[in-house]
């Protein structure tokens, strides 16, 4: 969990007032503490993810101030301007948007998690460059439980297969699983992925005789039921960090 602070800061001699980013932050933390105490989960379990794409620098800064230390970028090429800006601070990044695999040379070593991993080429891709670096990429397999064509991820049958074969790459960590479900108005009706998504890595560890300690599902509008169904990671965006375009 965020242990949150309000506080403003001079950077680089411009002043940030960040009180009502620290208010923003604390509220989302409250609904994430409430969720784990309706199923009697510890909050402590539950990682709150900053989705901060097209979210500038200095708001990040800002949200950095406020305890918040884990953020996650969807595209390469923002995330490297980002990670040099804020080269500084110590942000624990995470990358979530789907990854070509002629961009994860940019990301290994820069990122401690990968949540987009969802076909064999990549991960090959993920372990040549990690081996070439010498360290082991942690990874997220992306399934897509509401098998929609405009999603990435693999097909929940399909997720054993790529398990089996990133058993026999070395320099990669499977952590868990990762899904964006259909969106729904109504939370539950979300709920029914969000289950089979642990009920799947439920099967896995019980398969493979693994511990998968991660489950990277729930943003802005549906976190709470995420967490009720065993979420450890949750991805805000538009909760934390207000409308984007």
């Amino acid at each position: 969990m965020i242990h949150i602070t309000d506080w403003s800061t001079d950077v680089c001699g411009l002043r940030y007032l960040i009180m009502h980013e620290c208010e923003r932050l604390k509220s989302i933390m409250k609904l994430i503490e409430k969720a784990c105490n309706r199923v009697g989960r510890d909050p402590e379990e539950v990682t709150l993810l900053g989705a901060s794409k097209t979210v500038p620098p200095e708001r990040i800064r800002a949200f950095y101030g406020c305890g918040l230390r884990t953020f996650g970028e969807n595209r390469v090429q923002e995330f490297l301007k980002k990670y040099e800006a804020l080269a500084g601070l110590t942000i624990d990044w995470h990358f979530i948007g789907r990854l070509q695999t002629n961009k994860v040379k940019h990301l290994v070593g820069k990122v401690s998690l990968i949540h987009s991993l969802d076909r064999v080429s990549l991960a090959e891709e993920i372990q040549k460059r990690a081996q070439k670096a010498d360290l082991v990429q942690r990874v997220l397999i992306e399934v897509n439980m509401g098998g929609e064509e405009t999603k990435g991820g693999v097909s929940p049958k399909e997720v054993f297969g790529l398990f089996t074969h990133i058993q026999n790459l070395p320099n990669l960590k499977v952590e868990g699983l990762m899904t964006i479900p259909p969106y729904r108005e109504n939370q539950e009706e979300v709920r029914p992925f969000f289950r089979g998504l642990r009920e799947l890595k439920e099967e896995l560890e019980h398969r493979f005789g693994v511990r998968l300690k991660h489950l990277s599902m729930g943003m802005s509008h549906d976190f709470e039921v995420a967490i009720e169904e065993g979420a450890t990671i949750v991805r805000i965006g538009t909760m934390l960090f207000g409308e984007r375009n």
